[in-house]
C-alpha cells in the first residue's frame, strides 16, 4: 500500500517538483493546494496519510491550515517542509500538531525519509 500525500505549496514550480519527485519515491499524490484554505478543504475531500505543508502561503498560513486540519481530522499527519523553520516556527508547529518539520534546504530526499517515517507511525 502506498502512502497517500497531499501537496501544501504555494509555489506553482516548487509544487509541480515535489509531486514529480515523491511520486518516484512511490508515494500516491492524492491533492495539491496553493495555499492554506485549498488544503484544509483537500485534505477533507481526499484524505491523504500525510499532509505535506509549506509555512508562509496566502490566504492561510501553513500553521494555521494544519491547526483547522488537525481540529476536523485528529489524526492527521502534517509535516512543515519550509524554508523558514527555527526554534520559534517549531514551537508553534507542534503546537498546531505537526508532526516533522524539514527545513527545506536539506532536500526532497530528507522529506521523502521522513514521510515514509511518519507513515510508519500509521501502520
Amino acid at each position: 500500500m502506498s502512502v497517500r500525500l497531499l501537496i501544501a505549496e504555494d509555489t506553482e514550480h516548487v509544487r509541480k517538483m515535489l509531486v514529480d519527485i515523491l511520486s518516484l519515491h512511490g508515494f500516491d499524490i492524492v491533492g495539491e493546494a496553493e495555499d492554506g484554505e485549498a488544503a484544509v478543504g483537500l485534505a477533507e475531500a481526499t484524505d491523504p496519510d500525510v499532509v505535506v505543508m509549506d509555512l508562509r502561503m496566502p490566504r492561510l498560513d501553513g500553521l494555521e491550515a494544519a491547526h483547522r486540519i488537525r481540529a476536523i481530522r485528529p489524526d492527521q499527519q502534517v509535516v512543515l517542509y519550509s524554508a523558514f523553520v527555527d526554534e520559534m516556527v517549531q514551537a508553534r508547529a507542534r503546537q498546531a500538531g505537526v508532526a516533522v518539520c524539514i527545513p527545506k534546504m536539506s532536500g526532497v530526499e530528507a522529506l521523502a525519509r521522513e514521510i515514509s517515517a511518519v507513515a510508519m507511525d500509521l501502520a
